[in-house]
């Protein structure tokens, strides 16, 4: 099991991360350019959006402005992208996805992860990644897990040019406390925090002096 803070502390860009566990969800963005940067989430009716902090310097909203937290009926769906509202106006997870593909920004193609849990504790992970020029989907189902334990997927392994897509199966983690994480994130790179833990939302925001 990777101890999830020393992992944050050492990589400085994983992108977008979600991680799920014994009911918690944490979902990040952090960002490295000023469009990217200009954001905050926001607190909505059925869970949270992403709003740019300062509406002069946005200079493409298209893949920045979405709304990454839904409370459904069936439980939390958490993306990082426009597939939240694909997900849940498709009435599954799976159903949703794979209407969908990675994101159209090559030539780092960023992936789109996305994960539910449900009211029972199972929870599903997703990742749709660009391989050969085509869609790799990969679903991972899990009946729940252990009191402080959780599953973690980026955007990115890591920063680079272009940036390198996350591989392998979700990340086996400890599942510190919200205001820790938010802490072990890369200061310069960091950008907002939505934190899901036993029923109770809370937000950073980097920009709002969180």
């Amino acid at each position: 099991m990777t101890d999830f803070l020393a992992f944050l502390r050492g990589n400085p860009y994983p992108g977008r991360g979600i991680a799920v566990g014994n009911r918690r969800v944490y979902y990040f963005i952090m960002g490295r350019s000023e469009n990217s940067r200009n954001r905050v989430f926001e607190a909505t009716e059925d869970g949270i959006r992403t709003k740019a902090f300062d509406e002069s310097k946005v200079t493409d909203p298209s893949l920045i402005i979405y709304h990454p937290v839904r409370r459904t009926a069936r439980g939390l769906i958490v993306t990082n992208g426009d597939q939240t509202d694909t997900i849940r106006s498709f009435g599954g997870f799976r159903r949703g996805l794979m209407t969908r593909t990675f994101e159209p920004d090559a030539p780092n193609n960023t992936p789109r992860i996305s994960a539910m849990l449900y009211n029972d504790g199972a929870f599903d992970l997703a990742i749709l990644k660009e391989k050969d020029g085509r869609c790799l989907r990969e679903f991972f189902c899990y009946e729940g897990c252990d009191e402080g334990k959780g599953f973690f997927l980026s955007t990115y392994q890591g920063d680079g040019s272009p940036l390198p897509a996350f591989v392998g199966e979700p990340m086996e983690i400890d599942m510190p406390e919200p205001q820790d994480v938010w802490a072990a994130l890369n200061a310069d790179n960091k950008v907002a925090l939505y934190a899901w833990v036993n029923g109770k939302e809370t937000l950073f925001n980097k920009h709002l002096g969180d």
